[in-house]
C-alpha cells in the first residue's frame, strides 16, 4: 500500500513538472515572438536572457518544492561576476543546460539547431541570441564574439549526453572557440544519481524521486595555444574527476542495455 502511494505521489510529481515547464516555456514563446522582431539584437538579448532566467528559476524552485529534485546548484553563483569563459560541463541529463541558464543571465548557450525551431524553446532562444551548433563555423564565430562581449558561452564538450563512463570522447569545440577568443576555460562538474532524462530516456518514464544532483566547479585552464593537446588533457581531467561519480553506475547500466538491445537486434 504504502509502495503504491509513494509511486502515485512520485508520477504526480514528474507530470506535474514537465507540464508546468511546458507551460513556461510556452507562455514565454508568446512574449518572446513578438519582441524578437521588435526589439535590436542588444535589447533583446538582455530581455530574453533576463526573460530565460526568471521562467525557469521559476521552475527550480518548483522542483524543489514537489521534492522532485534535491539540487546543491550553489556553485554556480561564483559564476555570475568575472571575466568571459567559455563553460564546459560534462552532459548526463537533458535538465544540464536548463538548471545553468537559470542561474546566470550572461550565459549564451550553444544549441542544436534543430532546437531553434522548437516551438516550445525556438523563440525564447532566438530573441536571448543563443548560438546554434551548425554550421561549425557560423557557430565558432557568434561564439568569440559573445565572449568578447565579456559573456559565457555555455558548450558541452561531448557534443551529447554522457552515453559512455564516465564521459564519452570529446570534440575540439571548446578549444576552438577558446583559443580564437583568447579565454579561459570554466570546467563544471555535474553529478546525477538517476537516468532520468539521460539519452534515450523517455520524457515519461517516471524515475525513482527525489533525484540527487549537483554541479561543481572544477579546474579552470588557460586559452589553449594547441586545440588537440588541450582536448586531450581535458578530456583526460573529466575522466579522473569523474572516476567516482554518482551516474557511474546507471550509465554503465544503460551501456549494457544498448549492448543487449545490438545483439539481439
Amino acid at each position: 500500500m504504502i509502495r503504491n502511494v509513494r509511486r502515485l505521489l512520485e508520477t504526480t510529481a514528474l507530470a506535474l513538472s514537465l507540464t508546468l515547464l511546458g507551460a513556461i516555456c510556452l507562455s514565454w514563446t508568446v512574449v518572446a515572438l513578438p519582441l524578437y522582431l521588435l526589439l535590436p539584437a542588444s535589447a533583446g538579448r538582455r530581455v530574453g536572457r533576463r526573460g530565460i532566467l526568471v521562467g525557469f528559476c521559476a521552475y527550480v524552485w518548483s522542483l524543489r518544492l514537489m521534492r522532485a529534485y534535491q539540487l546543491d546548484l550553489e556553485a554556480l553563483t561564483a559564476l555570475r561576476t568575472g571575466p568571459a569563459m567559455v563553460l564546459a560541463p560534462n552532459h548526463p541529463s537533458l535538465i544540464d543546460a536548463l538548471l545553468i541558464v537559470a542561474y546566470n543571465p550572461r550565459v549564451a548557450c550553444v544549441m542544436k539547431s534543430a532546437l531553434m525551431n522548437n516551438l516550445f524553446l525556438g523563440a525564447g532562444a532566438r530573441l536571448a541570441r543563443y548560438i546554434r551548433n551548425e554550421p561549425p563555423r557560423r557557430m565558432i564565430i557568434e561564439a568569440v564574439a559573445e565572449l568578447r562581449r565579456g559573456g559565457l558561452v555555455l558548450l558541452f564538450p561531448e557534443g551529447t549526453r554522457t552515453m559512455h563512463v564516465p564521459v564519452n570522447p570529446l570534440t575540439g569545440s571548446v578549444g576552438v572557440v577558446a583559443k580564437h577568443a583568447g579565454t579561459p576555460v570554466q570546467t563544471l562538474l555535474i553529478e546525477q544519481d538517476s537516468p532520468f532524462l539521460s539519452k534515450g530516456w523517455s520524457l515519461f518514464r517516471r524515475p525513482s524521486l527525489p533525484i540527487g544532483y549537483r554541479i561543481r566547479l572544477g579546474r579552470r585552464f588557460d586559452p589553449p595555444s594547441d586545440v588537440h593537446a588541450f582536448t586531450a588533457e581535458l578530456e583526460q581531467y573529466f575522466r579522473t574527476e569523474l572516476a567516482a561519480s554518482a551516474q557511474n553506475a546507471w550509465i554503465a547500466a544503460r551501456e549494457r542495455e544498448r549492448e543487449r538491445e545490438r545483439q539481439h537486434g
